[in-house]
């Protein structure tokens, strides 16, 4: 690992990526790589938790052929100078801010959309002009292997590395010296990561999840919000860090938006055979959902099928704060409903847990939702809507407190493996004598005017 970062710092010191066509050329050839292979990339996804094509196209390789289109479209507008106006004081002279590659990165990946959560910020990187090791998830061992098996038999290693492995591999790559450290994954882990990237003063992004509370409000058109909430959560049978984790359903119309929900999930048919569904990762992440299932709340669905490790789409009514379902990131196949009385009260009660990565609002009214995105803190979000919110390059995504810091995607992406540099540009024809001693009355009151203060 040590010669890997050393090989990799020395090829970033002959400065080849900071040219913005050796930039291009590797996002090409990154694109071109998954295309061509994107057989092998359906077949090991599936292999590791029965993740379909038409799953994988639509969750991992579309986002990812976009992130790559956008960054090849705009990288050239992202890294130009920025000219910044200059204040009177350092008159004459101009500013601007330049941009420049952080260094050595390393990308930790996560296993819930292995490719997207691992290639993305790998894209960002390229784009912003590093070099990169990336460490995917060791969870789903067949969408490691075939990452590490095309990147690492077409990429020259001094500019982009597959590691693969699990703890002790992490481990050890966390003691050494990077530029920058991304990591998605839970906050347990993040933890850990910052706490080492501390030690060499590194910089982190850390994209962490929380429970992401969903409001469904009187005056929803609840057919649509359904169908959409519907999809959102079981969608990667709820392993996803932005799935609705909890629904907060005002009381009047709690048993109807229930029938309703219960109507679409059967509608939509979960199951491996129809290529909609997928299994739990792990037997250890299907015994801790299969414990967040209380029979007694159960009110649509519970069935569970350990050898296939299958959780049925799992609708849990009359479940309070206090109930061991609330108590953690459900990230899984279960949902559970929570009525409300009142907004003032709904809010209070989502508050009082840490800040999520996600908040999803289903409403007609505007006051509703200004009053909720006010006085919630939460990564991003949507209306009317739910998860669609990370397609749109165009707005940075990540989290706050506990879900997360930093963000990326698109620009932000691009910005967040990038320091920014601000240049003060002054002539020599000419020189105020203000700063100069000796000093007088005369020279602290037009200092003072120039200043305004």
């Amino acid at each position: 690992m040590e010669q890997i970062i050393s090989s990799q710092r020395n090829f970033f010191n002959t400065h080849q990526t900071k040219d913005l066509a050796f930039r291009v050329a590797q996002l090409d050839k990154l694109s071109q790589l998954l295309k061509t292979n994107q057989e092998a990339l359906d077949e090991a996804i599936y292999a590791d938790f029965k993740k379909s094509k038409f799953e994988n196209s639509v969750t991992e390789m579309a986002l990812l052929f976009n992130d790559i289109e956008e960054a090849k479209k705009k990288i050239w507008k992202w890294a130009r100078k920025q000219k910044v106006k200059t204040n009177l004081t350092n008159f004459p002279a101009k500013s601007y801010i330049i941009s420049e590659p952080l260094g050595v990165c390393l990308v930790i990946g996560a296993w819930n959309y292995p490719y997207q959560l691992s290639l993305a910020p790998v894209i960002a990187a390229i784009a912003a002009g590093n070099t990169i090791i990336l460490k995917p998830s060791e969870l789903p061992s067949r969408t490691s292997a075939i990452m590490a098996k095309l990147i690492n038999n077409n990429f020259d290693s001094s500019f982009l590395k597959v590691i693969e492995g699990g703890v002790d591999e992490t481990t050890e790559l966390l003691k050494q010296k990077f530029d920058k450290i991304f990591f998605t994954g839970s906050t347990k882990v993040g933890k850990i990561i910052y706490k080492a990237a501390a030690e060499n003063l590194t910089p982190v992004t850390l994209e962490m999840g929380g429970k992401s509370p969903t409001f469904v409000t009187e005056d929803a058109n609840l057919k649509m919000t359904v169908k959409r909430l519907v999809w959102a959560k079981f969608l990667n049978a709820g392993q996803t860090c932005i799935a609705p984790d909890y629904i907060m359903v005002d009381k009047k119309i709690e048993n109807k938006f229930i029938e309703i929900l219960k109507a679409e999930i059967s509608e939509a048919d979960y199951s491996f055979e129809n290529g909609n569904y997928l299994q739990i990762i792990n037997e250890d992440n299907f015994e801790r959902l299969a414990s967040m299932i209380n029979q007694d709340n159960v009110c649509f669905g519970g069935s569970l099928k350990k050898s296939e490790r299958y959780i049925q789409p799992t609708v849990l009514k009359d479940v309070t704060f206090e109930d061991d379902v609330m108590q953690e990131e459900i990230f899984g196949p279960i949902l559970p409903v929570i009525p409300y009385n009142t907004i003032d009260e709904a809010i209070t009660k989502v508050n009082s847990l840490t800040r999520p990565l996600s908040c999803y609002v289903f409403t007609s009214s505007s006051k509703i939702k200004k009053k909720i995105f006010k006085e919630i803190s939460f990564g991003g979000g949507a209306v009317n809507e739910a998860v669609m919110h990370i397609t749109n390059p165009h707005l940075p995504f990540g989290g706050v407190g506990h879900s997360g810091m930093g963000n990326y995607h698109g620009k932000a992406g691009f910005d967040t493996f990038t320091h920014y540099k601000s240049i003060l540009d002054k002539p020599t024809w000419l020189e105020l004598p203000l700063k100069y001693g000796p000093y007088s009355e005369m020279k602290l009151k037009f200092l003072r005017w120039v200043m305004k203060f």
